[in-house]
């Protein structure tokens, strides 16, 4: 079971059959039968099972995509009991897929589960097979370098790619979908005779995103768009790269953070009229809680990421474009339009 993977639904489409519409009727009503069609159809990979991709892994599964590929390498510790509501006290020490397998097949059993951990799959000729096995790659809660590779090789194979996590009480939600067509409301048609349009998006891939500047925004749209938090993000990323994965934890690491946030604040050419550095409340509270997740945080962001996956495959309404931020301190979130 943990060091192979099974190709994913790549034959003729299957059909919803009358039971599985029964089941799924209020969705159908939703978004159509097409759309649900192709969430029928669709094999996930879910890599990391944190707290984040717990969220995001049940409204997938009850919403009725095809199979779920979970891949984790790692046991069960105490402290993903709190956010990991597949985990129980028991599956301290056993190793996470294997914990969670059966309580996400409990969901909903019309949709097929496997369960990856050998560390050898990360190396690149299997990934490359594995994610070509897919339909579309989520990846949670893990280090920048790692969120680029695996980016990389779904842009190689045309699969759309989703990163998300939380660190403490902030979130964030990153989707590359290549060239992706989608159904929008047209906006000009009159209201009493709405009608929809097909839509083209192209996105960027994170190494490419990562270098955004935000030149020429006004003061008002960079506002919108939290950029102290936006850059905190960014600054945990390079943190973590600097020191082999691990994330700050106590205030002894805020000095270095605040360095590294104003420095990727600098080159960005952000609005100075709205952000001049990264305030210091936020650099020393991200010192002490990012390493930490928070229950509230993790629902919050991964029922966001799992909406839009949803979206992405229904493709009848603009998913996020292209990095989205939670700040649970306000309890706000903005999307920020990154090299697209």
């Amino acid at each position: 079971m943990d060091t192979q993977h099974e190709e994913g639904n790549k034959g003729d489409p299957v059909q919803i059959t009358e039971d599985e519409a029964a089941v799924y009727d209020r969705q159908i009503r939703l978004w159509g039968l097409e759309a649900q069609q192709r969430m029928r159809n669709a094999t996930i990979l879910v890599i990391r099972l944190r707290g984040t991709a717990t969220e995001a892994i049940k409204n997938i599964v009850l919403a009725g995509i095809g199979k779920l590929v979970i891949y984790d390498s790692e046991e069960v510790k105490e402290e993903d009991l709190g956010a990991g509501f597949f985990f129980r006290d028991e599956d301290v020490g056993k190793q996470r897929v294997d914990a969670a397998k059966a309580r996400i097949e409990a969901l909903n059993p019309l949709v097929t589960v496997q369960a990856l951990r050998h560390p050898t799959l990360l190396e690149q000729v299997s990934l490359e097979a594995l994610i070509m096995s897919v339909d579309l790659v989520c990846v949670t809660d893990w280090d920048r370098e790692a969120m680029i590779k695996i980016n990389d090789i779904c842009r190689q194979f045309g699969k759309p790619f989703y990163a998300g996590g939380t660190f403490g009480l902030l979130g964030y939600v990153f989707c590359d979908l290549l060239k992706h067509d989608y159904i929008s409301p047209d906006r000009s048609a009159p209201k009493e005779a709405p009608k929809n349009v097909k839509a083209t998006a192209s996105y960027s891939r994170l190494s490419m995103a990562l270098q955004h500047r935000w030149t020429g925004l006004t003061k008002r749209q960079t506002k919108e768009l939290n950029p102290a938090v936006v850059h905190i993000i960014l600054a945990l990323w390079e943190y973590q790269h600097k020191h082999e994965g691990k994330l700050p934890d106590d205030m002894d690491a805020a000095s270095e953070l605040g360095q590294i946030a104003n420095s990727i604040l600098a080159t960005s050419d952000v609005n100075r009229q709205v952000l001049t550095s990264v305030p210091l409340d936020l650099i020393d509270t991200m010192s002490t809680s990012a390493a930490h997740e928070f229950s509230p945080t993790c629902a919050v962001v991964g029922g966001i990421l799992a909406q839009d996956i949803l979206k992405a495959l229904a493709a009848r309404e603009a998913p996020i474009a292209n990095f989205f931020t939670f700040d649970g301190n306000t309890g706000g979130g903005s999307v920020c339009k990154m090299n697209m």
